[in-house]
């Protein structure tokens, strides 16, 4: 096992909910060899209440989770990233900063939960079915040969992660 360290962003549009999911899921999974970060390219300023729920009632630390730009992580202090992932629809389509490194991207799209309309009931399972999809891709990634895969393979492993659909979908 390496002791190699991976710097992973996670990019949605508000920042508010799927990559928040994803950073928060990530650090919990990824412990001791993966550090995430996440942003948006126009960050709503606040994070989603019912991510907020849910992170705390799995267990997960939400006092240092918040909506950001992207900008932050373009800037010459900030951390060189391994890997950025797109999670929502909009940010892939977007052009991103360069990010130093040439960090190995994919895009690993999540239905917007924000976006559902209905009582809590129905919003609260559409955030639960984000965090699913997102732990369960997550929980793949992590597991990959990171450094006994060369950039292609790894590239098609990225890929074909971002393109599992849950039953249901």
């Amino acid at each position: 096992m390496s002791n190699k360290f991976f710097n992973v962003l996670f990019l949605c549009t508000g920042n508010s909910a799927r990559s928040i999911l994803a950073e928060a899921l990530l650090n919990r999974l990824g412990q001791g060899s993966f550090h995430a970060y996440s942003a948006g390219s126009h960050p709503t300023g606040t994070v989603n209440p019912f991510v907020l729920e849910l992170l705390e009632s799995s267990g997960l630390p939400v006092t240092d989770l918040r909506s950001k730009s992207w900008d932050e992580f373009a800037a010459p202090h900030a951390p060189e990233f391994d890997f950025v992932f797109t999670v929502c629809d909009n940010a892939a389509g977007e052009i991103c900063p360069a990010w130093p490194g040439q960090p190995m991207t994919a895009h690993w799209g999540i239905s917007d939960p924000a976006a559902m309309v209905g009582d809590d009931a129905a919003k609260r399972k559409a955030f639960h079915t984000a965090y699913t999809q997102l732990n369960r891709r997550l929980a793949i990634f992590t597991c990959l040969p990171l450094e006994k895969l060369d950039a292609l393979s790894l590239k098609n492993q990225l890929d074909d992660i971002g393109r599992l659909r849950e039953r249901g979908e």
